[in-house]
């Protein structure tokens, strides 16, 4: 343990811990604006300088660590110059158009200019313009870019894709795709993660909200919405909701006063994914040496991009399932289009998701079935709490309404798809049922619960040994094929999702700044399950229903037309 002081107050702290913790431990506040801790301590703003007795420099917080002794002052003259000075520089390069930014009222650098006073900037102001595909999901603006180094440490660190790189030195240093290379042209997985971490609006998610006013407003179009278990436990974040206003039957409610003809759940077509993807494992164990294993879960278009680009050889051990939101567009222009009358062509289907990657997954042409575009436009979270405030809606005075019916029902196996770990227990479920003809514990396999990054298990079935292992996080992912390719680890079902945490840490969830919620909304999405009172995706009314009408049973003719896809034909 080593004691210091700050500010006149004594702190003790055991050694490694940075100033800027042990000044966080006794509740002095130093601003910060690169930092993310274990990803990002590189100091490259200089906002967190303090005055240490004794040392001519100023240090930064969050990379220098407490000594035994030492005295630190993080609010004297000198320090609050120097911050002021350094901000005002980075503020040089930033174009501040805050009315018209994504990030206008959530963005540290507006935070820290108001907290500091700054009213005009005495450096003369220069940013560089750089072209943009507007069509790629991830969008980003050269000119609001303030060299933090977010989104370089995330990718590379986090990630393991090093998509961005930095250029130059002092004023002259730039962030830029890999080799200056057009985005579509590196290994991006489109997860979305240096979006969530940039601090300001440099990186966003591709706007298509417009997209969607426009159907609202034609007579001509039945517009249909979903919603992706992970929105529930987040939405109610950028709306400035307690988790007791930001329910999910009053998200329902707000989706519907924004005109949409129906609100549905992806719930739903989750609890359809198990019946696929379930009943593919089980004749995959069962029909050993005719399909390649472990099989792998294809429900994350991140992990299916980073596959392909990485992996390539390991693309048929994806499920060939589709994902809860594809096989949800296809049955709604397909099956449901059927029973309200109307042409799949004058249905418009919208996904709200935690996700940016989704984006691209709606736009592959391979994955398309029941119409030319069975997903018209995905929204992340963001996206529909602007659309709920362009349109004024007072979420808060909204009475609780259910979804619609009959693509509304989920169980609590479908909810928690949205955490690290969730579709596999939710398979895990309905794979004992087919396999015993009994229902489990529902949380029998907890055991692949967690925010570990790499966690492995081994259940017993009826007398089948199945092992498993989850990832969350690409950098995770990488890690364990590796260990998969060279025979260090062997399994039968893999899940992997791109975003740590899961979908609840989607890189299209609001963003709460420094704050990692990740593991705060995924024990939401747990406490939903728990309190659902069905908990295996077979007893989903309506999905029995569905294979009864129209389906007739998992991996038959039409489910397989519809519900499943090669991955290996998708255009990246």
């Amino acid at each position: 343990m080593v004691t210091l002081t700050i500010d006149k107050k004594t702190v003790t702290v055991p050694e490694g811990t940075t100033i800027l913790d042990a000044a966080r431990q006794a509740n002095i506040n130093i601003p910060t604006l690169c930092y993310l801790r274990e990803v990002n301590e590189v100091a490259s703003c200089r906002i967190c300088a303090v005055e240490v007795e004794g040392v001519s420099k100023l240090a930064t917080a969050c990379n220098t660590l407490a000594e035994n002794g030492m005295v630190v002052r993080t609010n004297t003259e000198r320090v609050r110059i120097t911050r002021k000075t350094n901000l005002e520089f980075i503020l040089s390069q930033h174009v501040d158009h805050c009315v018209t930014c994504v990030r206008s009222g959530n963005c540290t650098l507006q935070t820290l200019s108001k907290d500091m006073n700054i009213q005009h900037i005495p450096f003369t102001q220069s940013a560089i313009v750089k072209p943009w595909d507007p069509q790629i999901p991830i969008l980003r603006d050269n000119t609001k870019c303030i060299k933090c180094l977010r989104c370089v440490s995330v990718c590379e660190r986090v990630q393991s894709l090093g998509v961005w790189e930095v250029t130059g030195s002092g004023a002259h240093t730039a962030i830029r795709v890999r080799g200056g290379l057009p985005m579509d042209q590196v290994n991006c997985a489109l997860c979305g993660q240096c979006a969530a971490h940039c601090p300001v609006g440099a990186l966003r998610e591709r706007d298509d909200t417009e997209k969607v006013f426009a159907a609202l407003d034609d007579p001509t179009k039945t517009v249909v919405f979903q919603v992706a278990p992970a929105v529930r436990a987040a939405w109610g974040d950028g709306l400035n909701l307690s988790p007791e206003e930001a329910t999910e039957k009053r998200m329902a409610a707000a989706i519907r006063a924004l005109g949409a003809d129906y609100v549905f759940d992806t719930n739903f077509s989750a609890d359809l994914t198990i019946m696929e993807e379930g009943s593919e494992f089980l004749q995959r164990m069962t029909q050993p040496g005719e399909h390649p294993m472990p099989m792998f879960t294809s429900c994350c278009p991140g992990w299916v991009r980073f596959l392909k680009m990485e992996y390539p050889e390991l693309v048929p051990h994806l499920s060939t399932a589709k994902s809860p939101q594809q096989m949800f567009g296809a049955v709604t222009k397909s099956y449901f289009a059927e029973k309200i009358g109307v042409e799949p062509k004058d249905i418009f289907c919208v996904s709200i998701m935690p996700c940016t990657a989704k984006k691209y997954e709606s736009d592959v042409p391979e994955v398309n079935d029941a119409s030319d575009k069975d997903v018209d436009v995905v929204l992340t979270t963001r996206e529909l709490n602007r659309m709920l405030r362009a349109f004024q809606v007072n979420v808060k005075a909204l009475p609780e309404e259910d979804f619609d019916s009959p693509l509304g029902e989920g169980t609590g196996a479908a909810v928690i798809f949205g955490v690290t770990g969730g579709v596999m227990e939710a398979a895990l479920r309905s794979a004992h049922f087919l396999l015993t003809g009994q229902n489990p514990d529902p949380d029998a396999f907890r055991e692949v619960r967690g925010q570990q990054g790499w966690r492995e298990a081994t259940f017993d079935i009826n007398g089948t040994t199945v092992r498993l292992a989850v990832a969350s996080g690409l950098g995770n992912a990488r890690d364990l094929i590796k260990a998969i390719k060279s025979g260090r680890a062997q399994y039968d079902f893999v899940e992997i999702m791109a975003c740590p945490g899961g979908c609840a840490g989607g890189g299209g969830q609001p963003i709460c700044n420094d704050r990692d919620l990740s593991a705060e909304r995924g024990a939401r999405l747990y406490e939903l399950d728990a309190a659902n009172p069905v908990r295996f995706s077979h007893e989903n009314t309506q999905v029995r229903k569905l294979y009864e009408e129209y389906l007739e049973e998992p991996l038959g003719h039409k489910s397989h037309h519809l519900l499943h896809t090669d991955q290996t034909k998708w255009t990246l």
